[in-house]
């Protein structure tokens, strides 16, 4: 290699060094060690203590484990399908020809900017089992509310239906692949007598399944990392019905201080959310169409 190439070389590593140390620093090192850890039984006042399987043996036996699994995959479940549906039609409201429409995108981009807290803090206001602005609508028609946040039955649907405030920025990345379509593709198909629902189903849909394909990956690894909403608003109850495996992997590794346990779990985690997405690139082939290929 050339000494012109190395320097060029040398120049771009030194331009990208901050992101380069902060990756290997805060990413690289800690993931690597969290994969030692896993097989250690560590705490921040002890030495560690190789126990080799141990951690994995004790996930599986673990009851607890399972509720979090369970109640994690069920937030999954319904976050990433109904947050698709909400996102996709808020799109395709906000591509309307309409005066206002910059002012209503703004407007449902907002919230997904405002800080977990504040957020939290308006959620637990409108579902409040006794002063909540939700059960107090619903009296107007005779109807007694459940106890939302408060019920074992009901605290996975409302931090579902509580999530869906954030659906702006998927609704700006769906709008975006809307307005991407060619529309002599919706010219020629009206030419033909094509129906809105048809135009729909032949033309739109098969070409923002890109970008659908995009919205699955992303949200199923936001969703199966649930962590705030939950945390905020119920911290896991209750009875740890909300409880998300993030959940209890912080409570292990920050609050019973027992590291060696957390980083098993945080395995277990990213070897779910790796299987998922792969899965999702596997049978992509199937139903991904790309324009111009």
């Amino acid at each position: 290699m050339k000494k012109k190439e190395l320097r060029e070389i040398g120049k771009g590593l030194i331009f990208i060094s901050p992101w380069l140390i902060g990756f290997i620093v805060f990413t690289l090192i800690p993931f690597i060690a969290s994969f030692y850890y896993s097989f250690t039984e560590f705490s921040i006042t002890t030495d560690v203590k190789w126990v080799g399987t141990e951690n994995y043996k004790r996930i599986f036996n673990d009851p607890l484990f399972w509720k979090s699994l369970k109640n994690t995959l069920v937030f999954a479940i319904g976050l990433v399908p109904l947050g698709l549906v909400v996102a996709l039609s808020t799109a395709f409201l906000m591509n309307k020809p309409l005066k206002e429409v910059s002012f209503y995108r703004a407007a449902i981009y907002m919230p997904s900017i405002v800080p977990a807290f504040a957020f939290s803090a308006v959620v637990t206001w409108f579902f409040h089992p006794y002063l909540g602005l939700v059960n107090s609508i619903l009296e107007l028609f005779g109807i007694n509310g459940p106890l939302w946040l408060s019920s074992e039955k009901w605290v996975k649907p409302t931090i579902i239906i509580a999530a869906q405030w954030g659906v702006g920025s998927a609704m700006l990345i769906f709008s975006a692949a809307l307005k991407d379509i060619p529309k002599e593709l919706y010219e020629s198909a009206k030419i033909d007598g094509a129906k809105s629902f048809t135009m729909f189903r032949k033309i739109t849909l098969p070409l923002i399944t890109p970008t659908i394909l995009y919205y699955l990956i992303t949200s199923t690894i936001g969703a199966l990392q649930i962590f705030d909403l939950p945390m905020l608003l119920t911290n896991g109850g209750p009875a740890n019905a909300s409880m998300s495996l993030s959940m209890y992997i912080y409570k292990h590794a920050f609050t019973y201080t027992n590291m060696g346990y957390a980083s098993a779990l945080s395995w277990i985690l990213f070897f779910l959310t790796f299987v998922l997405t792969i899965i999702y690139f596997v049978t992509s082939k199937k139903w991904v169409y790309y324009f111009g290929n």
